[in-house]
């Protein structure tokens, strides 16, 4: 019996230990990557923020898409988002300038938004730390993309751990059942939204700014 205890507390003590090396791994940012692995079509798999109000508001989302495109200059990359609820599609296009893995958006002066890439053990997805400033928050968000619509069990675990070593809540995950929306506008789409959706101040995942 002692012997089982024993062995216990020392699987405890291990784990406690080895804990801090492994947030270390997490939160650090990537040492670089390269812009081709970014180009093509994303699909945000979880996500969460410590703003509550944009938690609400990622959960409205039915799906998140998201293209990356490289241009001739190797720094930028253009982004689209494209959310959809219900029939409705929302289309967002950004210029991202990308410094290393360090990224940030070009929004001109309403708010701050910059990041970085973080390591994910999944070969096929990307882990993006979001920091956003404005005059009416400062909020922090963790988002897991894969060229998938879900990832398996031990991912989302990772996940969730990297979410814990940057003190953030339990992630909204999106359902893989869901339709994602195409990456070129459809007027038919464009109309549903704007008259079928509640009165939200929609920007990237966020209600406020």
């Amino acid at each position: 019996m002692f012997a089982v205890f024993a062995f216990t507390v020392l699987c405890l003590v291990s784990v406690s230990h080895s804990t801090p090396l492994l947030c270390e791994k997490l939160v650090q940012p990537l040492e670089s990557l390269a812009p081709h692995h970014l180009e093509g079509r994303w699909a945000l798999v979880a996500g969460s923020l410590n703003h509550s109000q944009s938690m609400d508001a990622l959960r409205l989302r039915d799906s998140i898409t998201m293209y990356f495109s490289n241009s001739s200059d190797p720094s930028t990359v253009s982004y689209t988002q494209i959310n959809r609820f219900g029939n409705g599609c929302q289309h967002l296009r950004y210029n991202i300038s990308l410094d290393g893995s360090s990224f940030s958006f070009d929004v001109g002066n309403r708010f701050d938004l910059n990041g970085s890439f973080h390591y994910t053990s999944c070969p096929d997805c990307l882990v993006m730390l979001w920091v956003v400033k404005s005059s009416k928050r400062h909020s922090v968000d963790l988002y897991l993309l894969s060229r998938r619509r879900e990832v398996d069990l031990r991912e989302m675990e990772e996940f969730r751990a990297q979410l814990k070593c940057f003190q953030l809540p339990v992630p909204v995950v999106m359902d893989s059942a869901e339709k994602l929306c195409p990456e070129r506008r459809s007027t038919t789409l464009e109309g549903s939204l704007l008259t079928g959706m509640c009165n939200c101040n929609l920007v990237f995942f966020h209600a406020l700014v």
